[in-house]
């Protein structure tokens, strides 16, 4: 890069999450583009501008704070929480990144087909559709079952995990694979980038077959509950969840697309990790190995 040119300006949304804060690492020594991190969090902004960091305030509830959060930035990454609220705060992010300038949106979404009919599957396809008529240069990564899920959702407990699929294998990648393929599309921008559509899902297994590799990393008898879709509208049920109603019965839905078919994609490879960053992504073995110690802990706890 020669010195008089500028670098791009990327902005990351949900930096501090399982996957933003991966990129961000993953952009920290680029010679090629400078970071902008965001949080909806006042303290939060302030402290990582304490730190050296170009922080702002972005609420996605809030498009008043989009032009301030967008003013000189050239390639935006777009992820979105866990609610219906999604179509609206994309939409009017997308309109203020157009005004703004913004010559490139990375978005995340979902591993499905273009037909299907989960809801929240169908509220990301949306979203991608609207970037796709936005005027910009766009990228969609298509990740599959974040491994991380098995700490997070499915978490080993009293030697033992649960999951809600019944026998059907389902696909997974792991969120650092997810991190490089953003990190890299993003520094290197549209010009090899745009219209694309990366589908990452590297590996596919069953419960009993990701319990018995969790076995082997951690050195415990690690055993697979296997539930189906009802029970796991029963965990919504009985359990306070910091999830909106329709979001949750859309999980359900999920689960019984996955066992009846209908989601039958789900349990496929489709990994462009290699494609985009040049090495293969990890698989199930080396995920669990590189976590060994948290699913130790976490087989561990009785409750």
């Amino acid at each position: 890069m020669e010195k008089n040119q500028r670098k791009a300006k990327v902005l990351v949304l949900g930096s501090s999450g399982t996957v933003g804060k991966k990129i961000v690492a993953e952009l920290a020594q680029s010679e090629d583009v400078s970071v902008r991190l965001s949080s909806r969090r006042p303290a939060d902004v302030d402290r990582l501008r304490s730190e050296g960091k170009d922080a702002v305030y972005l609420d996605l509830d809030k498009p008043e704070t989009f032009g301030v959060a967008l003013a000189g930035v050239d390639r935006l990454f777009v992820l979105t929480g866990y609610t219906v609220a999604m179509l609206a705060q994309s939409k009017t992010l997308i309109d203020a990144a157009y005004k703004a300038g913004v010559k490139h949106i990375v978005h995340l979404g979902v591993f499905a087909e273009w037909d299907c009919t989960d809801p929240h599957f169908a509220w990301h396809q949306l979203i991608e559709s609207y970037v796709k008529a936005s005027g910009m240069a766009w990228t969609h990564l298509h990740p599959n079952m974040f491994m991380e899920n098995i700490l997070l959702f499915f978490d080993p407990k009293n030697d033992s995990i649960t999951t809600y699929w019944k026998g059907e294998r389902t696909g997974w990648i792991a969120a650092a694979d997810i991190a490089a393929v953003a990190a890299s599309v993003l520094r290197e921008g549209p010009e090899r980038h745009h219209g694309k559509d990366y589908w990452l899902s590297a590996e596919v297994a069953t419960g009993p077959q990701i319990a018995a590799i969790l076995s082997e990393a951690t050195g415990r008898e690690i055993s697979c509950n296997v539930l189906g879709p009802d029970e796991f509208k029963a965990a919504f049920d009985s359990i306070e969840f910091e999830t909106e109603k329709w979001y949750a019965e859309s999980g359900v839905e999920c689960m019984r697309q996955i066992v009846d078919g209908r989601l039958g994609g789900i349990g496929s490879v489709r990994d462009d990790v290699p494609h985009v960053t040049g090495r293969p992504a990890l698989t199930w073995k080396q995920w669990a190995a590189e976590h060994r110690q948290e699913l130790a802990a976490s087989a561990a706890r009785s409750e």
